[in-house]
């Protein structure tokens, strides 16, 4: 298949780059390159300073790994919430579909992803030593477990509980499963999600 060619190769360049985020194909990629050409150059300025700024100085909470612009992110610097309840997610999309819901006052911690040996991803490449030392730290009471409904998801709670097994007085508790199995939390409606997290039950790890 013959590649289209563009009058300009800045023009060629910059659908390049825009065509390699997700969900953005050439034709999008060509269509909001178009869009900046026809902005004014400040507005175009204010953009991509935006982006190269967060680039720079956006930076991981040392303590749950959520995004965040200080080395504490505002929840967990936030005194209001409950620092008993620790919620367990993948992603940061994640953490901010929970905090959509309105339901939950706790703390959270950022997995970083699942555990998946097909794509290569081990217990290694994920926060979990990070979760068991603030659980080791004896001021959690709870770790609820919102994972994907996947097999990933599951394997990844099955370890976490073993992780943990060692610490008998927190409660491991699990999202009901509200949650389609296959699943991702990220697209959960927050009706759904919000109850899922207030009817959570024990986690059994069998």
């Amino acid at each position: 298949m013959i590649q289209q060619q563009y009058p300009s190769q800045l023009l060629e360049r910059a659908v390049q780059e825009f065509a390699k985020l997700p969900g953005i194909g050439r034709k999008t990629a060509l269509r909001l390159v178009l869009h900046l050409l026809r902005q004014e150059e400040e507005d175009v300025t204010l953009l991509t300073d935006a982006i190269s700024k967060m680039k720079k100085e956006v930076k991981r909470c040392k303590v749950c790994h959520n995004i965040s612009d200080s080395e504490v992110c505002p929840i967990c610097s936030d005194p209001r919430r409950d620092d008993s309840t620790i919620c367990v997610v993948e992603n940061i999309q994640d953490v901010m579909a929970v905090e959509n819901t309105q339901q939950f006052n706790g703390l959270y911690h950022v997995l970083g992803g699942v555990i998946s040996p097909m794509d290569g991803i081990g217990p290694a490449d994920l926060e979990i030593d990070s979760l068991v030392e603030r659980v080791g730290e004896g001021h959690v009471k709870e770790v609820i477990l919102a994972l994907s409904s996947t097999m990933e998801g599951d394997t990844t709670n099955f370890y976490i509980f073993r992780k943990l097994a060692p610490y008998s007085d927190v409660k491991i508790s699990i999202i009901a499963r509200g949650i389609s199995v296959g699943d991702e939390l990220e697209y959960t409606d927050e009706v759904t999600l919000g109850r899922s997290i207030l009817n959570r039950t024990l986690f059994e790890g069998k």
